[in-house]
């Protein structure tokens, strides 16, 4: 018995240290800025017709998740599963949670694919374009939030176009590239080799062989991708959209809980809200630690500071078990029920 505990421990050691820390970030924000005195005060005044749409939306974006998903799994597997695209898309949010910049959710998502039954090829192509597609609209919607948007932050948060500049810079360069390999996979070749023996000579990289191969690996895939797939516009024009409902409904978890708090309604707007947490999740992603430890918690204090005044850390708090904490729990019940389920399921079919 003994044995089984350790090593069960062992194999869950990363994320129970990925829990911890992210709890001793949270314990840290309401134990410094008085959010537990707070609690009980809220507690009395709280409306729960609006945290039950908060924890809604919370769901919302999880379905929203599977459904785009089983969109492209279906147009490269016509027979394919909803269950098992629903459960191949909490995989990726389990695992992008408890790894460092999220890098664990897509591998683990086209081999929980693989062992669903769907070769690794299509795989590939389903999670590359769902990832490119994400990108592209999460970039664009970001643009039309600054445009509209920019006043306030810049008056209100110190530093802000400073962010939101290297926050879209970075990824309108990933899709750029992207976008020009699918096109021409040589002409993106020649100038990346251009690049990197620039960075070499500027002494700024160090291994540019290496670095090229982990590039131009990364980039074949999209090109793959692109490929498999094929220049479906109706497949890329629903998934987008439903991308963007996606975005907003998971944005709105926060304008949510600060209308449960009962806080004035009036004094703020929900377009301003989802502008402010569109801009936390891009800075967020620049924090090395598993699920943004950290980061995300300090970047939606600075943001929305202004919105919830002394109840910012009970705020925070709430956001991030809807965002966080749930995903890491139901994420990890489909990753195992799904892998079983659908695994069993093509095993049958084969007999």
């Amino acid at each position: 018995m003994r044995l089984y505990f350790s090593s069960r421990l062992k194999r869950n050691l990363f994320p129970i240290l990925t829990i911890s820390i992210t709890m001793i970030f949270v314990l840290y924000f309401l134990l410094s800025n008085g959010g537990v005195q707070n609690i009980g005060e809220i507690l009395m005044r709280l409306r729960w017709e609006w945290l039950a749409l908060a924890v809604a939306a919370a769901g919302g974006t999880l379905l929203l998740e599977g459904f785009t998903l089983h969109l492209f799994c279906r147009h490269v597997c016509p027979d394919w599963h909803f269950g098992a695209s629903f459960s191949v898309g909490m995989t990726g949010l389990f695992y992008s949670a408890i790894t460092p910049f999220s890098t664990g959710g897509q591998p683990m998502q086209i081999y929980s694919m693989k062992k669903m039954g769907m070769d690794t090829g299509r795989a590939g192509s389903v999670i590359a374009m769902k990832t490119l597609i994400y990108q592209v609209v999460m970039v664009l919607y970001s643009l039309l939030l600054v445009s509209t948007q920019l006043g306030f932050f810049q008056t209100n948060i110190s530093n802000f176009s400073f962010v939101t500049v290297i926050g879209l810079l970075s990824n309108s360069a990933f899709i750029a590239a992207v976008l020009t390999f699918t096109v021409s996979a040589g002409g993106t070749d020649r100038v990346l080799r251009f690049f990197l023996r620039l960075l070499y000579r500027m002494r700024i990289v160090r291994h540019p062989v290496q670095r090229y191969q982990r590039i131009h690996a990364q980039l074949s895939m999209f090109h793959k991708s692109a490929n498999i797939m094929g220049r479906s516009a109706k497949l890329y024009v629903v998934t987008s959209l439903l991308t963007v409902v996606q975005i907003t409904v998971n944005s709105l978890i926060s304008y949510f809980i600060y209308l449960s708090f009962a806080l004035p309604a009036e004094s703020v707007s929900p377009v301003t809200m989802v502008a402010a947490q569109v801009f936390v999740s891009m800075v967020s992603a620049f924090v090395p630690l598993p699920g943004a430890s950290g980061g995300a918690e300090g970047s939606f204090v600075i943001f929305f500071g202004k919105f919830f005044g002394q109840d910012i850390v009970p705020a925070m708090f709430l956001w991030r078990i809807l965002t966080y904490y749930v995903n890491i729990a139901l994420g990890g019940f489909f990753a195992v029920w799904g892998g079983k389920r659908y695994a069993v399921e093509k095993a049958e079919a084969q007999d």
